[in-house]
C-alpha cells in the first residue's frame, strides 16, 4: 500500500493591504475503502480558526475569515495518505448493465451527475463519438477517455475555469479539468451518471500529463462495478498515483480554495504542490523566492506602509 506525503501551498501577494478576507476551502483528503488519511493539518497564516462542515456532496468543507489588513495569506495543506488497491468485481453483461442504468431509481439516486448542459455542438460530439451499446460501459468509458487523449492537445494557458464544453471542442486543446468537463459530457448523454474529481496525481517518470500537481478526472457509477475513476488526460483508469480531495458535479463544486476580501484589485497567486514518500525536510518545505519581474510588479504596492494604508481608506470614505 504506497504511502505518499502531501504538500499543498497557495499563496496570494497583494499589491496593498486587504481586509475582511473571507475563504472556503476544500483541501480535506476523502477517506474511504480506497483512501486512508494517516495525517492532515492545515497552516493559514494568522492562525484564524477554522469551521468545518459536509457539503451537498459530502466534501469535508471548511470556512475562514481573516478581517485584519494583510498583504500575503498561505494556506498550507499537509497530509499523509495511504492508497489501497481496489478490485473490480466482475462484471456483468453490457445489455443488463445498461438496461440497469435506464431505471427509474437510479435516474433519481444520480439525477445531480446526470445532467448534460445545453450545448450548441452537442450533434457533432455524439456523431464522433457514436455510442456502441454492445460494450460494457466502462469500455466506452476507456474507448472516449482515449478519444479526448488522441484528438485534444494537452496545453495550458488556452482555457480557464469558466471554459464551457463549446470552446474546448472548438479549441481541441486545454488541460486535466477540460478533458474532465468533457468527458462528464459525454457519458452523460449516454445516460451514465459520472462525477467530477478534484485531487492530486503523484509524480512518476514523467510519463503522465499533469503530474506533480492539483488534477482533475471522472468517476462514473454503474450498477455492477460501483464508482469507478477515469482520468482522460491520461487516457487511464485512476489508481494508486491518484490522491482524491472533492467531488461533485463539476470544478465549481469542488474549488480547493475561494473566496472574497476588500481591498486591492490585483493579486499575485502562487499554488505549489510537492510530493514524497517521506516526512519533507525543511528546506523542501521553504517557500519559493519572489521573481524580479514579481518584485516589479507590485514594487508600488509593497513601498506602502499601514499608515498610508489606512489615510488611504479614510480618504476613500470622505470622498
Amino acid at each position: 500500500m504506497p504511502v505518499l506525503y502531501i504538500h499543498h501551498r497557495t499563496h496570494y501577494h497583494y499589491p496593498h493591504w486587504v481586509v475582511d478576507s473571507a475563504n472556503q476551502i476544500k483541501l480535506y483528503p476523502l477517506e474511504d475503502e480506497h483512501q486512508h488519511i494517516v495525517d492532515h493539518r492545515l497552516v493559514i497564516s494568522g492562525n484564524p480558526p477554522v469551521f468545518t462542515f459536509q457539503d451537498y456532496f459530502e466534501n469535508t468543507t471548511g470556512f475562514f475569515t481573516i478581517i485584519q489588513p494583510h498583504r500575503e495569506l498561505s494556506i498550507e495543506s499537509f497530509c499523509r495518505v495511504e492508497i489501497r488497491d481496489r478490485l473490480l468485481p466482475p462484471r456483468q453483461p453490457a445489455s443488463s448493465v445498461w438496461t440497469e442504468l435506464s431505471l427509474n431509481k437510479w435516474q433519481m439516486k444520480w439525477h445531480d451527475y446526470l445532467y448534460a448542459e445545453a450545448t450548441q455542438n452537442q450533434s457533432a460530439i455524439e456523431s464522433a463519438v457514436h455510442l456502441n451499446s454492445n460494450e460494457h460501459p466502462l469500455d466506452e468509458l476507456l474507448r472516449l477517455s482515449e478519444f479526448i487523449y488522441q484528438n485534444f492537445e494537452y496545453k495550458k494557458g488556452v482555457t480557464t475555469v469558466d471554459t464551457d464544453i463549446d470552446e474546448i471542442w472548438s479549441l481541441r486543446a486545454g488541460v486535466c479539468q477540460d478533458f474532465a468537463h468533457l468527458l462528464l459530457y459525454m457519458m452523460r448523454l449516454r445516460g451514465v451518471p459520472c462525477r467530477y474529481v478534484s485531487g492530486y496525481i503523484c509524480p512518476g517518470n514523467h510519463e503522465w500529463r499533469g503530474e506533480g500537481a492539483t488534477h482533475a478526472w471522472v468517476e462514473a457509477w454503474l450498477p455492477d462495478v460501483g464508482w469507478v475513476g477515469i482520468d482522460p488526460t491520461n487516457k487511464c483508469m485512476a489508481g494508486e498515483r491518484h490522491v482524491r480531495i472533492a467531488v461533485g458535479r463539476n470544478f465549481v463544486d469542488c474549488t480547493p480554495v475561494k473566496g472574497t476580501y476588500k481591498g486591492a484589485v490585483e493579486h499575485l497567486l502562487e499554488v505549489t504542490v510537492q510530493f514524497s514518500t517521506e516526512v519533507f525536510s525543511e528546506h523542501q518545505l521553504v517557500p519559493k523566492e519572489v521573481t524580479p519581474e514579481q518584485q516589479a510588479y507590485f514594487k508600488k504596492g509593497i513601498a506602502e506602509t499601514y499608515d498610508s494604508y489606512k489615510l488611504r481608506q479614510q480618504q476613500q470614505q470622505q470622498q
